[in-house]
């Protein structure tokens, strides 16, 4: 019987309520996409309870759920079956702890090993990565630690005196998948020897090993030490530390003194019985972790109830039928667009925001400009075009001024806490004009009443007037490309004192963020800003403009790339950057080292931008099964994975369904930069080419509009896409497992993401010869009494094997093109064969390695002669294929290198 439990927040709490789950109608679950679906579907689930009277009826003053039980309430799933882990939860600290004694004081060479499956290895995190494990307390009691970075690579810290500490980073990154199990350990040598001290990283797939050494040692001058602290040893979130809390789980650890030495400590958290809070390892440490972390059960799903609608047939008969959803559909719902990069970011700089900002982002009927921030009044204009400018990448619409232009506005009284200010507007101008042109003019409290910053047809001026309107300071300098034809920059005119003078600091900045100022100084104290009072220069007309904010301080100096819509950023930290600003939880796993850079982010819909990301990155966005919060797997995460699971057809729900059409047959794709160039890539030979059939199957053509940073991408990308959409492999689109049948599976299959690969064998002698294996898109669950099936949504997982430096299978080069001088029979092992250009390697360290003739895969075990034609040995009927092969069959690697994106 599947072990599950449906739990529904009813006030502040989690509640289970299976038993009054309608049994015979059962629970429906279903997550992630369709199989080569474009876009995540928001999770659903659907269930009936029983509801005698209107026990869950929370529109009924009379019922337990009356003002307990809302719209939206928390709704979680959990099964049992998994294997037992410490199992450290999402956002929350989780961690098992054993107390300082005398065995874990190791101030010489040490040798920590830690077995683990976490959500991800890399990612992009707010904090540079998670911690794994350590004995390092508040500053004076810190010994060591390991943590995973960002990039995927492992971190070890040690301190010598228990309040400074040293760093090492390996220099290459751990060989496990997002949600793959893996193994790390580390050993500092405090004394090598030669005068110093050595780190070795290495890696495996348990911690029983053997273990692979990862990259190159760390060394250090002078012989160290590690300092004998009180700090308990803790695995998962330590205490100390606040690193990204992501969800991982623990098999098993182990501390040595000395490297391969004496276990000190070594929790082996599968041994434990679900439920345990405390218990001692074989080395005799005696641990603690809260309730619910050493467990076996592992939540299914996190979901909003977002609608229960009641049931009845008769009094003895009341039902009611909860819809469950994910985040996304809530994010889908009535949506408005998000405002521009520079409006969502301008309020929030600075210690308190500004006290005045008009982003004259308002429609091409407005007469003035709308304030965002409450209180301060509309920015008087005359003759400004408003919405007649879309270049500025941070902004929406935005106005250009005409030759009469003005602007005017009183600023409420406000108070600076640094007794200074900062006046910023983003500016567009093609030329310099031909004389002095007034392009911002402010009125303060301070000494200095009246700033004007002025564009003359060679420098920027600021003249600073006293009461009366004298001249008191008069400063000019040359600007490096201030202007240019859809050039945007950013004006910058900031006051502060230095407790004699007011320090007086104007000019631009460009678009990548780099300040070309001049700081001058006038005798006197700044003040505050009291109006907007600009009469532009008519020379200026034609000059787009808005964002016009004022600040009580001068610190808000960087805008972190608002002002050019964060062009440039790389996929995975504008989707953290978004859902940070939304409060939306978010992990996001990266492959190794490979990221997207983003054109610029306009204005849109929520779940639009989050499209942008998914088609320009080519990874896959999900929700988040343990909280309500989403996932995603960068494109590069998914590259050249090793199967997570393998199923035997026999355990396959009959019959396998395969699709061989041209659904997703695309041989000509264009690919299309948002506002920019676009480029193309045509297949025009082969079986899925343009030509005509049988050569090939005839012009399946599309364009692709992705929001990438550069047209240099462009070409790249249009190859990529041709190679998804020209893999000459048939589908299998749905597999069904009985988990109730082979409770073995539950394990590995339960904890799938999409991104997944698994491998099907042993398949039917009327279907191509196996393994197959398939990328996980998304799933379904049905829960019943006595059931639990699993259909997974399915594509082909070979499209994604790219190429592998050193890599045995992954690794190598075809020759241009290889033919058999002659036919051979079903059992021959030499093969006569003729290559165009490069010939196979004759080195015998480059054998074995197998080839594909004829549907039939090979295992060449040697190579003779080293020009055209070679003989091949070989082994024959790899894949279970018995046939002969006839003169001319093409012969090839059995798995190609592919290039990756």
């Amino acid at each position: 019987m599947p072990d599950i439990d449906v739990e529904l927040q009813m006030g502040s709490s989690l509640t289970s309520v299976l038993d009054d789950v309608h049994h015979p109608a059962g629970i429906s679950y279903s997550w992630g996409r369709r199989a080569e679906g474009s876009r995540t579907d928001p999770a659903a689930a659907s269930l009936v309870l029983l509801n005698p009277g209107g026990k869950y009826s929370n529109r009924s003053p009379t019922s337990p759920a009356y003002g307990r039980l809302g719209r939206n309430a928390p709704l979680r799933l959990t099964h049992g079956g998994a294997n037992v882990a410490l199992v450290v939860p999402p956002d929350s600290i989780g961690r098992a702890s054993t107390p300082d004694v005398a065995a874990l004081d190791i101030v010489g060479d040490i040798d920590v090993r830690a077995d683990l499956t976490p959500s991800q290895w890399g990612g992009t995190t707010a904090s540079d990565g998670w911690e794994v494990m350590g004995k390092w307390g508040i500053i004076g009691q810190q010994s060591w630690f390991v943590r995973m970075q960002d990039d995927g690579r492992i971190v070890f810290s040690w301190s010598t005196n228990g309040v400074t500490g040293t760093s090492v980073t390996s220099n290459q990154e751990v060989p496990f998948a997002p949600g793959e199990r893996g193994a790390i350990r580390v050993t500092l040598d405090v004394d090598n020897g030669a005068s110093g001290w050595t780190v070795t990283y290495y890696t495996a797939s348990t911690i029983a090993g053997p273990w692979t050494q990862l990259g190159a040692v760390d060394t250090g001058f002078g012989v160290t030490s590690i300092f004998n602290s009180t700090a308990d040893l803790q695995v998962g979130d330590i205490g100390a530390l606040d690193h990204e809390q992501i969800a991982r789980e623990y098999h098993a650890i182990e501390v040595r003194s000395g490297i391969a030495g004496t276990v000190v400590a070594n929790p082996v958290f599968t041994a434990l019985t679900s439920g345990t809070t405390s218990w001692s390892d074989a080395a005799g440490r005696s641990w603690s972790a809260a309730t619910g972390l050493i467990t076996s059960r592992r939540v299914r799903a996190v979901l909003e109830a977002a609608d229960m609608t009641p049931q009845w047939t008769s009094d003895f008969d009341v039902k009611l039928a909860f819809q469950a959803a994910g985040i996304l559909r809530r994010l889908g719902r009535g949506a408005k667009p998000l405002d521009s990069t520079l409006r969502r970011s301008l309020p929030t700089l600075g210690a308190s925001g500004p006290v005045a900002y008009w982003p004259m982002e308002d429609g091409s009927d407005a007469t003035r400009a709308a304030s965002a921030v409450v209180g301060v009044p509309h920015l008087r204009v005359a003759d400004f075009d408003f919405a007649s400018e879309t270049s500025c990448a941070g902004a929406a619409s935005l106005p250009k001024i005409g030759q009469a232009a003005t602007m005017h506005a009183a600023i409420p009284p406000y108070t600076s806490a640094t007794n200074a200010y900062m006046v910023a507007m983003m500016y567009s101008l093609e030329a310099l004009p031909a004389s002095k042109s007034g392009l911002l003019s402010i009125q303060t409290t301070g000494t200095g009443r009246g700033l004007v910053v002025s564009f003359t047809s060679t420098q920027m001026v600021c003249d600073v007037y006293g009461t009366g309107g004298t001249l008191l300071a008069s400063q000019a300098f040359t600007p490096a490309s201030p202007v240019g034809a859809g050039v945007w920059r950013r004006m910058e005119l900031a006051a502060s004192w230095d407790g004699v003078n007011i320090v007086v600091t104007f000019g631009i900045v460009n678009d990548a963020g780099v300040h070309d100022t001049l700081t001058f100084t006038v005798a006197g104290t700044p003040g505050i800003v009291t109006d907007i009072d600009t009469g532009f220069g008519s020379l200026l007309s034609g000059m787009a403009l808005g964002h016009l904010v004022v600040y009580p301080e001068i610190s808000p100096t960087n805008w972190g790339g608002a002002d050019v819509g964060y062009s440039g950023e790389e996929a995975g930290a504008r989707l953290l950057r978004l859902c940070t600003e939304e409060g939306i939880p978010v992990s996001i796993a990266d492959g190794p080292g490979l990221h997207t850079a983003m054109g610029p982010q306009r204005p849109g819909k929520l779940l639009d931008l989050f499209d942008e990301i998914e088609t320009a990155d080519g990874g896959i966005l999900a929700e988040d099964r343990t909280r309500l919060g989403l996932v995603y797997r960068t494109r590069a995460s998914l590259y050249s994975q090793a199967p997570r699971v393998t199923i035997p057809y026999g355990q396959l729900v009959a019959p396998l369904e395969q699709t061989d059409d041209d659904r997703y047959t695309r041989n000509d794709r264009t690919a299309a930069r948002v506002n920019g160039s676009s480029a193309r890539a045509v297949l025009t030979s082969g079986p899925l080419s343009t030509a005509p059939p049988p050569a090939g199957v005839g012009l399946y053509d599309d364009s692709t509009t992705l929001n990438v940073a550069d047209d240099e991408q462009l070409p790249n990308r249009a190859s990529w896409l041709l190679h998804l959409g020209t893999w000459d492999e048939a589908r299998y689109p749905k597999i069904r497992i009985l988990l109730h049948k082979y409770p073995a599976l539950i394990p590995a299959l339960s904890a799938l993401r999409s991104g997944d690969v698994i491998r099907i064998t042993d398949l039917p002698a009327w279907l191509p010869p196996g393994p197959v294996d398939l990328l996980v898109e998304g799933g379904e669950d049905q829960f019943k009494t006595f059931e639990w099936i699993l259909t997974l949504a399915c594509s082909p997982a070979g499209p994604w094997n790219v190429g592998v430096l050193n890599d045995a299978t992954f690794g190598r080069w075809d020759t241009a093109g290889s033919t058999l001088v002659s036919g051979v029979n079903a059992t021959a092992t030499s093969l006569s064969v003729a290559s165009t250009g490069k010939v196979w390697s004759p080195i015998a360290a480059d054998w074995p390695f197998n080839i594909l003739v004829g549907g039939e895969v090979m295992t060449v075990t040697a190579v003779s002669g080293s020009t055209s034609p070679q003989t091949l040995t070989v082994t024959r009927s790899v894949n279970g294929i018995v046939k002969a092969q006839s003169a001319s069959a093409s012969v090839g690697l059995a798995t190609p290198m592919i290039l990756a994106l």
